[in-house]
């Protein structure tokens, strides 16, 4: 039976979430064609000849473009099942289904997915059987990358040397074991995580590498949420390949309570560790609950300095409790602490979301101020209580998008964003204070 695995953005990396479920289901004797539709166009007779059609949906971006490539699969296939799977299935269940899906299923989908495919084997296309969010512990098997693009259509590192590697990404673990309010991770996982087997992180890794990676990223929402288990990894990763390096996400809050790995990280390969810091305003990160304090974002960075390690914070500049005064002080933050070229611009353009189930939705004054939840852009609408707010978020995207598309650098960029928030020029040095090819980074940094 022949099954179509699309992937409509995940970040400029080569789609983990097809080539997991290709090896189940390629072991189980299906004929899998995997797209990554971010890289390729979609291949017209593989979707004719499907009987099973399931769409990956990691983040917010790919969900809203995998819902606006239903009626096209429609047209090309009116009979194949219609599957949505991945992070952003299960909370958008009922627009889902609506556009025509007809399987929704999160949490850990492969078995999902092969269950899913045993029945349409046998002509069962009745309702959905499979849990729409499962929690089983698996024992996992080696992604399966055959089919997909080269890891040179992807996105590569710039390194501290001003050169570029081939980089590639796996997992070593899913969910969280914490519940900020505004992550997608927590209506599908409530605090819960689940590892993947050492052997199958490193096995995959090995494929990787024999495949032209120089560089691996590790996708997990907190790799420290199982220390033991990440830090094993890299141990042996390293034992078995000292030339490749790596990068992580972690909590501020778990690179305080961790801090003793963070030297042995640097010496394993880790050339940055990517954190939420999300903002600097002590009021916001309490309603977000994100257990770490704006004191906590700089003791982390004094650690991660001492340990020759680059941290790259993201953030939620725009919020309905951020004032154009706070804007300017985490402009200004960055500039005196020198992390202008640590942070890609587009994290100073992110305006919170609010999606289905999310646990923003438990607090009264965001009750008070949600509007109604706007299927087309798959959130609750809300307004800043300050006008003047909503009109620099959307005038700092389009200067990031323009400047961008021109090809300017991260500190030309951050220039050119103090001067329309603050309506006067940088009053520091932005520029030149460090060796800029120092900061290793991704050269697609998008994070949502």
């Amino acid at each position: 039976m022949q099954v179509v695995l699309i992937s409509t953005y995940e970040l400029g990396r080569q789609p983990f979430g097809l080539a997991s479920p290709a090896a189940w289901l390629r072991r189980a004797g299906a004929a899998v064609t995997c797209l990554d539709l971010s890289r390729q166009p979609l291949n017209e007779p593989a979707v004719r000849e499907a009987a099973l059609v399931a769409l990956y949906v990691p983040m917010h971006t790919a969900t809203r473009l995998a819902a606006g490539l239903v009626p096209r699969l429609r047209r090309l296939n009116p009979t194949a099942h219609v599957c949505f799977y991945g992070l952003y299935a299960p909370v958008n269940e009922a627009f889902l289904r609506g556009i025509g899906a007809e399987t929704i299923l999160g949490g850990e989908f492969e078995p999902g997915l092969l269950s899913l495919y045993r029945r349409l084997e046998t002509g069962d296309r009745g309702p959905q059987r499979e849990p729409v969010v499962s929690l089983e512990r698996l024992r996992f098997i080696a992604p399966d990358r055959a089919g997909l693009l080269p890891l040179t259509e992807y996105a590569r590192l710039r390194n501290g040397d001003g050169g570029t590697r081939t980089v590639g990404y796996t997992e070593a673990s899913r969910g969280c074991l914490h519940l900020c309010r505004h992550c997608p991770v927590v209506p599908v996982y409530q605090g819960r995580f689940r590892v993947i087997q050492a052997e199958v992180v490193l096995e995959d890794i090995r494929r990787q590498a024999a495949a032209g990676a120089r560089h691996i990223t590790f996708g997990d929402p907190d790799f420290f949420n199982g220390v033991g288990h990440g830090m094993a990894i890299v141990r042996r990763l390293h034992e078995e390949r000292p030339e490749l390096t790596y990068d992580v996400t972690i909590k501020i809050e778990h690179l305080l309570k961790y801090k003793q790995y963070l030297q042995a990280l640097r010496e394993t390969g880790c050339l940055f560790v990517t954190s939420a810091v999300e903002s600097l305003d002590d009021g916001v990160l309490a309603r977000l609950e994100k257990g770490h304090t704006r004191r906590d974002f700089f003791e982390v960075l004094r650690l991660c300095g001492g340990a020759g390690l680059t941290l790259s914070p993201t953030f939620v500049p725009f919020t309905p409790w951020t004032s154009r005064e706070d804007y300017r002080d985490l402009l200004r933050t960055l500039a005196e602490r020198d992390l202008v070229a640590n942070v890609a611009p587009i994290q100073l353009a992110i305006r919170l979301l609010i999606p289905s189930g999310s646990r923003l939705l438990e607090l009264p004054e965001v009750l008070r101020m949600a509007g109604e939840f706007d299927p087309a852009a798959l959130s609750y609408r809300w307004a800043h209580p300050d006008p003047g707010m909503d009109e620099l978020c959307r005038q700092v995207q389009k200067l990031i998008q323009q400047a961008e598309a021109r090809g300017a650098g991260r500190e030309e960029i951050f220039d050119q964003v103090w001067r329309l928030a603050c309506d006067e020029a940088p009053p520091f040095e932005t520029a030149n204070r460090l060796n800029r090819a120092a900061i290793p980074y991704l050269n697609e940094p998008w994070y949502c």
